[in-house]
């Protein structure tokens, strides 16, 4: 038996047209059932089968980031979700970013099993409940970004009428998950686009490999739905944030120039950092961390569906699924571990984790002259 290869794309290409059975048997794709064929692109069919080393390397990766995400995420719902004192409308946003990250998570068993098999479970089906997943959660999340960074730019601006209440809250959070729909459940259903395996053939992502207008055309889309708007709004919120909090702290260094004191802020060199660089390290830490978890995923898919494919190893395309992972393993902790309330909360109910964090009473002490501006960005 032969199969007929018209396709040179990648470096490990063959110039044969006709490639034996024993030969095939060493590339990707050899062990799927001839039936299931079709989910293998030919892109990926010019490469050596993966070492089942990689593959059980993979699974171990991918079993830390599972643990690691659930119990972050796991602690961050269900502290911020019992909590009196940090039920607020501002806090429903992390939240909402930790459900998304969590449904990330879901992949990852799925994934470990794949690598064992070293083939897609379930293969059509299978592959489109990793995909739907991976991509409700990416998007969604992406979008979540943004609304943070807005409800933070209103809280900071404007903490005495700026804030958002919790029904505003909550349909901010629906407009999340409204916003990840149409690019899961278009390829899904197969209105427009597909998901496919990718890299191992063990995760499955959107279909940038197949070469028509339409699938160029769709990767365009999906490229501004869900990587560049909500870039351009998470740069256009911080940088306004960082505006307001220049201003204010202008202001309050005029005044205590007028009052002939050296600072309006009680005990803010003990804190050790002030307003700006706090809000500054999150904000660009949640601008890193955002541009690390998409960017790969935007270069790998405009790279397939308009650029050089040659540069689109196995390898090098299962970069953008393990960012995604450890990105979702890491928010819980830039967004809540910023929060004074939230580490005290950690320090009272899961000490053995060692976080300290100064009393109530000493917390209350230091700031009171700083009310207008600590309790803002607590509450961010």
């Amino acid at each position: 038996m032969a199969t007929n290869y018209t396709d040179d794309i990648g470096p490990a290409a063959y110039p044969l047209k006709m490639v034996s059975q024993e030969v095939v048997e060493h590339m990707l794709g050899w062990n799927i059932p001839e039936e299931h064929q079709d989910l293998v692109h030919e892109h990926w069919r010019n490469f050596p089968a993966v070492s089942k080393y990689w593959h059980f390397g993979l699974a171990c990766i991918y079993s830390i980031l599972m643990l690691t995400s659930l119990s972050g995420n796991g602690i961050v719902i269900w502290i911020f979700s019992t909590s009196k004192s940090l039920r607020s409308a501002s806090n429903m946003f992390v939240i909402n970013l930790a459900v998304f990250d969590l449904m990330m998570m879901l992949e990852m068993p799925m994934l470990i099993s794949n690598s064992f098999y070293q083939r897609p479970l379930g293969y059509q089906l299978g592959c489109d409940i990793y995909a739907v997943l991976g991509s409700l959660s990416g998007i969604g999340g992406a979008m979540s970004n943004a609304i943070i960074a807005f409800d933070r730019y209103k809280t900071i601006s404007s903490p005495l009428d700026g804030r958002l209440n919790r029904v505003q809250a909550s349909i901010l959070i629906l407009f999340s998950w409204l916003w990840a729909l149409p690019f899961t459940f278009l390829p899904a259903f197969k209105i427009w686009g597909r998901f496919v395996p990718e890299g191992f053939l063990t995760t499955c992502s959107f279909d940038f490999l197949t070469e028509d207008q339409d699938t160029k055309i769709f990767m365009i889309c999906i490229f501004i739905w869900s990587y560049l708007i909500p870039m351009i709004f998470i740069c256009f919120f911080y940088s306004k944030l960082f505006s307001a909090v220049r201003l204010h702290e202008r202001m309050l260094k005029e005044q205590a120039k007028k009052m002939n004191v050296k600072s309006l802020a009680a005990n803010k060199e003990d804190a050790g950092k002030s307003v700006e660089i706090r809000i500054a390290k999150v904000a660009f830490t949640i601008f890193f961390l955002f541009v690390c978890s998409w960017t790969p995923y935007a270069f790998v898919a405009l790279t397939g569906a308009f650029g050089d494919r040659s540069l689109l190893t196995p390898v090098t395309t299962m970069v953008p699924a393990v960012c995604a992972k450890i990105v979702s393993c890491i928010d819980p902790w830039v967004y809540a571990i910023n929060h004074p309330r939230y580490r005290a909360e950690l320090q009272k109910r899961v000490p053995w984790m060692g976080v300290r964090e100064a009393d109530s009473d000493t917390m209350s002490t230091s700031s009171g002259a700083t009310a207008q501006t600590q309790n803002p960005t607590a509450e961010a």
